[in-house]
Protein backbone atom coordinates (compact mmCIF):
# COMPACT_ATOMS: atom_id res chain seq x y z
CA UNK A 1 0.00 0.00 0.00
CA UNK A 2 1.24 3.35 -0.64
CA UNK A 3 2.80 5.21 2.81
CA UNK A 4 2.98 9.05 2.57
CA UNK A 5 5.23 10.86 4.54
CA UNK A 6 3.57 14.40 5.85
CA UNK A 7 5.78 17.39 7.22
CA UNK A 8 3.96 19.83 9.65
CA UNK A 9 5.09 22.58 12.12
CA UNK A 10 2.89 23.86 15.41
CA UNK A 11 2.46 25.68 18.68
CA UNK A 12 2.09 23.08 21.91
CA UNK A 13 0.65 25.58 24.24
CA UNK A 14 -2.95 24.11 23.68
CA UNK A 15 -1.79 20.82 23.58
CA UNK A 16 -0.96 17.69 25.84
CA UNK A 17 1.89 16.32 23.53
CA UNK A 18 2.22 15.27 19.92
CA UNK A 19 1.17 11.42 20.46
CA UNK A 20 -2.74 10.43 21.15
CA UNK A 21 -3.67 9.96 24.34
CA UNK A 22 -6.98 9.03 25.82
CA UNK A 23 -9.49 12.22 26.68
CA UNK A 24 -7.21 14.94 26.00
CA UNK A 25 -6.39 16.85 22.29
CA UNK A 26 -2.91 16.27 21.00
CA UNK A 27 -1.29 16.94 18.06
CA UNK A 28 -1.66 13.53 16.59
CA UNK A 29 -5.44 13.33 17.45
CA UNK A 30 -5.96 17.04 15.53
CA UNK A 31 -4.63 15.85 12.34
CA UNK A 32 -6.02 12.45 12.23
CA UNK A 33 -9.25 13.99 12.70
CA UNK A 34 -8.10 16.40 9.98
CA UNK A 35 -7.06 13.39 7.60
CA UNK A 36 -10.21 11.94 8.32
CA UNK A 37 -12.25 14.49 7.14
CA UNK A 38 -10.34 15.13 4.01
CA UNK A 39 -9.77 11.62 3.22
CA UNK A 40 -13.14 10.11 4.29
CA UNK A 41 -11.88 6.95 5.81
CA UNK A 42 -9.56 6.83 9.01
CA UNK A 43 -6.09 6.83 8.46
CA UNK A 44 -3.61 5.58 11.60
CA UNK A 45 -0.67 8.25 12.21
CA UNK A 46 2.69 6.94 13.42
CA UNK A 47 4.54 9.61 14.22
CA UNK A 48 8.81 10.62 14.15
CA UNK A 49 9.56 12.37 17.46
CA UNK A 50 7.15 12.82 20.40
CA UNK A 51 7.14 16.06 21.99
CA UNK A 52 5.38 16.85 25.57
CA UNK A 53 2.58 19.15 26.48
CA UNK A 54 3.26 22.93 25.51
CA UNK A 55 6.71 21.99 23.55
CA UNK A 56 6.36 23.30 19.87
CA UNK A 57 7.67 21.79 16.18
CA UNK A 58 9.39 23.74 13.51
CA UNK A 59 9.21 20.34 11.99
CA UNK A 60 7.97 17.03 12.67
CA UNK A 61 7.06 14.11 10.84
CA UNK A 62 3.84 11.43 10.46
CA UNK A 63 3.91 8.69 7.93
CA UNK A 64 0.30 6.64 7.46
CA UNK A 65 -0.52 4.77 4.46
CA UNK A 66 -3.39 5.42 2.09
CA UNK A 67 -4.78 2.92 -1.07
CA UNK A 68 -4.89 5.45 -3.47
CA UNK A 69 -2.94 8.28 -5.01
CA UNK A 70 -3.03 11.58 -3.45
CA UNK A 71 -3.61 14.31 -5.12
CA UNK A 72 -1.43 18.06 -4.47
CA UNK A 73 -4.43 19.77 -3.23
CA UNK A 74 -4.69 17.55 -0.87
CA UNK A 75 -2.09 19.35 1.15
CA UNK A 76 -4.60 22.95 0.98
CA UNK A 77 -7.51 20.99 1.97
CA UNK A 78 -5.36 19.84 5.07
CA UNK A 79 -4.48 23.20 6.33
CA UNK A 80 -8.40 24.13 5.86
CA UNK A 81 -9.60 22.10 8.70
CA UNK A 82 -6.55 22.13 11.29
CA UNK A 83 -6.43 24.33 13.82
CA UNK A 84 -4.36 27.34 12.99
CA UNK A 85 -1.48 26.45 15.87
CA UNK A 86 -0.69 23.00 13.20
CA UNK A 87 0.40 23.51 9.56
CA UNK A 88 0.78 20.81 6.96
CA UNK A 89 3.71 21.69 5.25
CA UNK A 90 4.49 18.93 2.83
CA UNK A 91 3.44 15.28 1.92
CA UNK A 92 4.79 13.39 -0.47
CA UNK A 93 4.43 9.37 -1.37
CA UNK A 94 7.82 7.59 -0.35
CA UNK A 95 9.48 3.44 -0.23
CA UNK A 96 5.68 1.36 0.99
CA UNK A 97 8.45 0.28 4.01
CA UNK A 98 10.00 4.31 5.06
CA UNK A 99 9.63 4.80 8.78
CA UNK A 100 9.35 8.38 9.50
CA UNK A 101 10.85 7.26 12.96
CA UNK A 102 13.13 4.94 12.90
CA UNK A 103 14.62 6.25 9.32
CA UNK A 104 15.33 9.73 10.82
CA UNK A 105 19.24 9.51 11.43
CA UNK A 106 19.45 12.61 13.71
CA UNK A 107 16.91 15.34 15.40
CA UNK A 108 17.82 18.85 16.89
CA UNK A 109 16.14 20.84 19.02
CA UNK A 110 16.35 24.38 20.45
CA UNK A 111 15.49 25.77 24.05
CA UNK A 112 14.91 29.37 24.44
CA UNK A 113 15.19 31.06 27.81
CA UNK A 114 14.32 35.34 28.53
CA UNK A 115 15.47 37.17 31.42
CA UNK A 116 13.01 40.32 31.04
CA UNK A 117 9.39 39.95 31.43
CA UNK A 118 8.24 39.73 27.66
CA UNK A 119 4.25 39.06 27.43
CA UNK A 120 5.11 37.64 23.69
CA UNK A 121 7.53 34.84 24.95
CA UNK A 122 5.69 33.56 28.08
CA UNK A 123 4.59 30.43 25.55
CA UNK A 124 7.60 30.25 23.73
CA UNK A 125 10.20 30.52 25.98
CA UNK A 126 11.47 30.39 29.99
CA UNK A 127 11.15 33.16 31.82
CA UNK A 128 14.23 33.05 34.20
CA UNK A 129 14.77 36.49 35.63
CA UNK A 130 18.21 35.75 37.48
CA UNK A 131 21.98 35.58 35.97
CA UNK A 132 23.20 33.20 33.71
CA UNK A 133 27.22 32.75 32.77
CA UNK A 134 27.30 31.71 29.16
CA UNK A 135 31.02 30.95 29.85
CA UNK A 136 29.75 28.27 31.88
CA UNK A 137 26.88 27.22 30.18
CA UNK A 138 28.34 26.81 27.57
CA UNK A 139 31.31 24.57 29.40
CA UNK A 140 28.35 22.15 30.68
CA UNK A 141 27.38 22.18 27.11
CA UNK A 142 30.59 20.81 25.40
CA UNK A 143 31.47 18.40 28.88
CA UNK A 144 27.72 16.54 27.18
CA UNK A 145 29.88 15.29 24.12
CA UNK A 146 32.20 13.51 26.23
CA UNK A 147 29.67 11.15 27.07
CA UNK A 148 26.86 8.58 25.77
CA UNK A 149 24.91 7.00 28.35
CA UNK A 150 22.13 9.55 29.56
CA UNK A 151 20.14 7.79 31.94
CA UNK A 152 20.39 11.00 34.04
CA UNK A 153 18.17 12.80 32.08
CA UNK A 154 15.39 10.28 31.01
CA UNK A 155 12.13 10.46 32.89
CA UNK A 156 10.98 7.59 34.96
CA UNK A 157 8.95 4.97 33.21
CA UNK A 158 10.39 5.04 29.81
CA UNK A 159 10.06 1.99 27.71
CA UNK A 160 13.01 2.43 25.94
CA UNK A 161 15.50 -0.73 25.96
CA UNK A 162 19.18 1.56 25.88
CA UNK A 163 19.81 5.49 26.94
CA UNK A 164 22.76 5.76 24.76
CA UNK A 165 22.45 8.80 22.91
CA UNK A 166 25.74 10.34 20.43
CA UNK A 167 25.57 14.03 21.11
CA UNK A 168 26.69 15.89 18.10
CA UNK A 169 26.17 19.45 18.52
CA UNK A 170 25.36 21.09 22.07
CA UNK A 171 26.05 25.15 22.24
CA UNK A 172 24.95 27.98 24.03
CA UNK A 173 24.52 31.67 22.78
CA UNK A 174 22.59 34.73 23.06
CA UNK A 175 20.28 36.41 20.48
CA UNK A 176 17.76 38.84 20.61
CA UNK A 177 18.07 39.33 24.71
CA UNK A 178 17.74 34.99 25.17
CA UNK A 179 19.77 32.67 26.20
CA UNK A 180 19.40 30.09 23.30
CA UNK A 181 20.43 26.45 23.81
CA UNK A 182 21.43 23.90 20.51
CA UNK A 183 21.44 20.20 20.65
CA UNK A 184 21.76 17.70 18.01
CA UNK A 185 21.86 14.26 18.59
CA UNK A 186 21.11 10.69 16.86
CA UNK A 187 17.72 10.26 19.27
CA UNK A 188 16.90 11.96 22.55
CA UNK A 189 15.10 10.50 25.30
CA UNK A 190 12.15 11.35 27.24
CA UNK A 191 12.23 14.77 28.67
CA UNK A 192 16.26 14.89 27.79
CA UNK A 193 16.77 18.22 26.86
CA UNK A 194 14.37 20.03 29.56
CA UNK A 195 16.57 18.10 31.68
CA UNK A 196 19.98 18.68 30.20
CA UNK A 197 18.52 22.35 30.29
CA UNK A 198 17.43 22.96 33.79
CA UNK A 199 20.65 21.28 35.29
CA UNK A 200 22.72 23.14 33.11
CA UNK A 201 21.21 26.21 34.50
CA UNK A 202 22.32 25.41 37.99
CA UNK A 203 25.84 25.38 36.62
CA UNK A 204 25.25 28.84 34.75
CA UNK A 205 23.99 30.55 38.03
CA UNK A 206 27.25 28.82 40.01
CA UNK A 207 24.84 26.22 42.51
CA UNK A 208 26.45 23.52 40.64
CA UNK A 209 30.22 22.87 39.92
CA UNK A 210 31.37 21.18 36.96
CA UNK A 211 32.68 18.38 38.39
CA UNK A 212 29.06 18.20 39.94
CA UNK A 213 27.25 18.22 36.55
CA UNK A 214 29.59 15.36 35.34
CA UNK A 215 28.43 13.34 38.72
CA UNK A 216 25.00 13.65 37.93
CA UNK A 217 25.78 12.19 34.18
CA UNK A 218 27.50 9.36 35.94
CA UNK A 219 25.49 8.70 38.16
CA UNK A 220 22.66 7.39 35.96
CA UNK A 221 20.12 8.23 38.00
CA UNK A 222 17.01 10.73 36.96
CA UNK A 223 16.66 11.84 40.51
CA UNK A 224 20.17 13.88 40.13
CA UNK A 225 19.38 16.24 37.80
CA UNK A 226 17.02 18.97 37.36
CA UNK A 227 13.90 18.56 34.87
CA UNK A 228 12.46 22.03 35.88
CA UNK A 229 12.74 23.72 32.85
CA UNK A 230 9.30 24.29 31.37
CA UNK A 231 8.06 22.87 27.67
CA UNK A 232 7.38 26.13 26.60
CA UNK A 233 10.98 26.77 25.67
CA UNK A 234 11.35 23.75 23.36
CA UNK A 235 11.20 23.66 19.93
CA UNK A 236 11.73 20.90 17.98
CA UNK A 237 13.47 22.08 14.95
CA UNK A 238 14.56 19.65 12.71
CA UNK A 239 14.24 15.94 12.02
CA UNK A 240 17.01 15.05 9.52
CA UNK A 241 16.78 11.63 7.05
Amino acid sequence: MPRYFLELAYKGTAYSGFQVQDNVVTVQSEVEKALQTVLRIPVALTGSSRTDAGVHALQNYFHFDFPHEIAPRLLYNINAVLPPDIVAKSLKQVADDAHSRFMATSREYRYHIYREKDPFLNDRAWFFPYKLELSLLNEAAGVLKEYKDFTSFSKRNTQVKTFICDIQYSQWHEHDNQLIYEVKANRFLRGMVRGLVATMVRVGRGSMTIDEFRGVIEAKDCSKADFAAPGAGLFLVRVNY
